[in-house]
């Protein structure tokens, strides 16, 4: 298993850290599980691969494509920084 562990400070809320943690088997196509930490609590979750597949198709695009960007926003980390924004609510 592979893990990345990201620190990001999302738009909706700029003066708080919040690390976040990636793992996955093979790719992150084939599904990953999440975790996202304040320091205070902790919030996880696991997104499969019919769920990779059904949002790129809401989306309307490519999966594969749509994989290479859910690798940029959640685990190029420095390559990609500045390039996603995100959102807590």
């Amino acid at each position: 298993m592979e893990k990345t562990l990201n620190r990001i400070h999302p738009v909706s809320d700029p003066e708080t850290t919040y690390f976040l943690q990636v793992s996955w088997e093979k790719d992150l196509g084939t599904g990953f599980g999440i975790l996202l930490s304040d320091c205070q609590c902790a919030w996880t979750g696991t997104v499969s691969e019919t769920d990779i597949s059904r949002e790129a198709a809401d989306i309307e695009m490519d999966r594969e494509k749509y994989v290479e960007e859910l690798r940029k926003a959640l685990i190029a980390g420095e390559e990609s920084a500045g390039k996603y924004n995100f959102v807590i609510s």
